[in-house]
C-alpha cells in the first residue's frame, strides 16, 4: 500500500493552489517509478480523507493529471496511472536520486564544454573601479533617450515597430548611421551598406561567420582583444599574430606572413589599439589597405571608441580609404552611452552586409526596434551629438587629471604614455609588483582594477580606465592604490 499521505505533503501558505501541489506530487512520483504505471490510486473522498482536505480539490488534482494523460479512468474500477507511462524502477535506497526536472546541476546527456570561453564576466557594480574602460553612465542622456522611447512605443503599431522587421536593422536608425558615419568619419556609405548590431561584438561575430571558413588565416596582434580571437578560433580560423608596437600592428610582419601562406583577414583596432591605446599611423593604415589589395584578404577594422580623441582631430578610419571593398568597419553605441544599449553596427559592401544579416537572422532574427527606433530619433533630433560633444569634453578633463594622478601617485611602480584618446590609460606595473595579487587587494579595499589575465602576451599591465569615474572617485582610488603598494 503506498502511503500517500507521507508521499503528499501540502503546504497552505504557498502561493501554488493545493490542487496543483498534489497534482506535481504525484506526477514526481510517477516520474521516480515509486507510483507504477497501471497502479489504481485511491478514490477522491478516500484521499481527501488522508489529507484532510475537501474532496474537490482531490477531484481537481485528478482531472488535471487526466488532461495530461498522466491517469486514466477504468468504468466502475476507479483512476489509474495510465498504461503508457513506461516503466520506470525505483532506484534503491543510498543511491544517489537526481533531483527532478532542471533543479539538478547535472545534464543528462553530453554536450560542447569549450574550456577557451571559461573566462569571467565582467558585470556592473556601484563599487570604485579603474575599469577597462567604459563610460560614466551618469553622462548618459537617459531623460531624451526615455522621451524618444515613449514616443515610438506610441507610434510602434501604426510604424510596425511592434512586428518583425528587417534582420539589417530598424530602418531610421540604418539612416542615421549612415548620415552620422559620413559627416564624422568620412565613409562613403548608404543605409545598404549598414547592419544594426547588438553591439560590436555581434558585428565581429557576424563578420567571422561570412568571411571565414576552417582553417583560414587571421591575422591579429600579439597582444590583441581576446573576445574577438576567441570568435575567430570558434570558427576553426588559424590565428597568426605580429607585433605590436607604439604605432600598432607590424605591417611588414603582415607582409611577411602574407608572402608565405593565403591571409584571410586582418583584424585591426587602428584608431586606439586594443588594449595599448597606441595609434596607428597614416602610411601604416595605408600599406595595410595595399596589402588588402594585392593579397585580397579582409581587413575586420574594430573602432570601439573613435568618438573620444582629444589631442588632435582623429586620423579617419581605414574604411574611408578603402577603394577596393576590402574593409569591415564595426564599432558600437556602448561606449558613447552605456554598455547596457546593446546597439552596435558593421559597414560593408552591401552584399557582404546581406550575407552578414542572413547569419544574424538563426542567432537573433532581429534587434529591439523599438530601442533602435529611439537612438534613431536622438540622432534626428541633434540630442547624440550634443551628449557626444559633452562626454568628449568631459573625458578629455579626467584624462588629464588621471594621468597627473597616476604619474603623482605611483610614478615610481608603473610606467604609460597618455593616450591620444579612448577611456583608459595602458599602464605597465614594475616586474616586482604582482598585477593579480595587487587587483584582488584592490577589490578587497572596496576598488576594482582589472587583473591583466584578459590581455595575451603575459605583460604585467592592465588598462586603467578613467572616463567612469570623477575626480574625487580617481584621487580615492589612487589613495588605495599607493597604499597597498608602499
Amino acid at each position: 500500500m503506498i502511503p500517500y499521505s507521507n508521499l503528499i505533503a501540502i503546504d497552505k501558505s504557498a502561493k501554488t493552489p493545493v490542487f496543483l501541489q498534489i497534482s506535481t506530487v504525484l506526477t514526481e512520483n510517477i516520474r521516480k517509478g515509486i507510483i507504477p504505471a497501471g497502479a489504481r490510486l485511491p478514490g477522491s473522498r478516500a484521499l481527501a480523507d488522508v489529507l484532510g482536505l475537501h474532496r474537490q480539490t482531490v477531484v481537481a488534482a485528478y482531472d488535471e493529471l487526466l488532461a495530461q494523460g498522466w491517469l486514466e479512468t477504468r468504468a466502475a474500477r476507479g483512476t489509474f496511472v495510465s498504461r503508457s507511462i513506461p516503466e520506470i524502477r525505483p532506484l534503491a535506497l543510498g543511491k544517489n536520486v537526481p533531483e527532478p526536472g532542471f533543479s539538478g546541476k547535472k545534464a543528462g546527456f553530453p554536450f560542447i564544454i569549450d574550456p577557451n570561453l571559461a573566462l569571467p564576466v565582467l558585470k556592473g557594480t556601484n563599487a570604485l573601479a579603474f575599469n577597462d574602460g567604459f563610460p560614466d553612465v551618469r553622462l548618459a542622456p537617459l531623460d531624451a533617450l526615455s522621451r524618444a522611447y515613449r514616443t515610438v512605443l506610441r507610434q510602434g503599431f501604426r510604424k510596425n515597430l511592434l512586428f518583425y522587421a528587417d534582420t539589417s536593422g530598424e530602418g531610421s536608425l540604418r539612416a542615421a548611421m549612415a548620415d552620422y558615419l559620413r559627416e564624422t568619419r568620412g565613409l562613403p556609405v548608404g543605409t545598404d551598406n549598414v547592419l544594426i548590431t547588438r553591439g560590436s561584438t555581434m558585428a565581429i561575430y557576424l563578420a567571422a561567420q561570412t568571411v571565414l571558413r576552417p582553417g583560414d588565416v587571421v591575422v591579429v596582434g600579439e597582444i590583441s582583444y581576446g573576445s574577438a580571437n576567441l570568435i575567430f578560433k570558434k570558427t576553426g580560423a588559424l590565428l597568426q599574430t605580429v607585433p605590436v608596437d607604439k604605432r600598432g600592428l607590424d605591417v611588414d610582419a603582415i607582409e611577411e606572413l602574407c608572402k608565405k601562406r593565403p591571409v584571410r583577414m586582418v583584424y585591426v583596432t587602428p584608431h586606439h589599439h586594443y588594449p595599448t591605446t597606441v595609434t596607428m599611423p597614416a602610411e601604416r593604415r595605408l600599406r595595410l589597405l595595399q596589402l588588402a589589395q594585392t593579397y585580397r584578404f579582409c581587413v575586420l577594422e574594430d573602432d570601439y571608441d573613435y568618438d573620444f580623441h582629444y589631442d588632435c582631430n582623429p586620423i579617419l578610419p581605414l574604411a574611408g580609404a578603402d577603394s577596393g571593398g576590402h574593409v569591415i568597419y564595426v564599432g558600437s553605441l556602448c561606449k558613447a552611452i552605456s554598455p547596457a544599449l546593446r546597439v552596435g553596427y558593421a559597414v560593408a559592401p552591401a552584399e557582404v552586409i546581406e550575407s552578414m544579416a542572413q547569419v544574424r537572422r538563426i542567432i537573433d532574427r532581429q534587434g529591439d526596434n523599438l530601442l533602435e527606433a529611439a537612438v534613431a530619433m536622438l540622432f534626428r533630433e541633434g540630442e547624440m551629438r550634443r551628449h557626444l560633444k559633452k562626454a568628449q569634453k568631459t573625458y578629455h578633463r579626467r584624462r588629464d587629471i588621471f594621468c597627473n594622478l597616476l604619474k603623482n601617485e605611483l610614478g615610481n611602480v608603473v610606467e604609460f604614455s597618455k593616450p591620444t584618446g579612448g577611456m583608459a590609460v595602458w599602464t605597465t606595473f614594475d616586474p616586482a609588483v604582482s598585477l593579480p595579487d595587487l587587483a584582488k587587494k584592490a577589490k578587497e579595499n572596496g576598488l576594482y582594477i582589472p587583473d591583466g589575465s584578459t590581455y595575451s602576451n603575459g605583460q604585467n599591465a592592465a588598462r586603467l580606465g578613467f572616463a567612469s569615474v570623477n575626480e574625487e572617485e580617481m584621487e580615492r582610488g589612487m589613495g588605495v592604490l599607493r597604499a597597498l603598494l608602499k
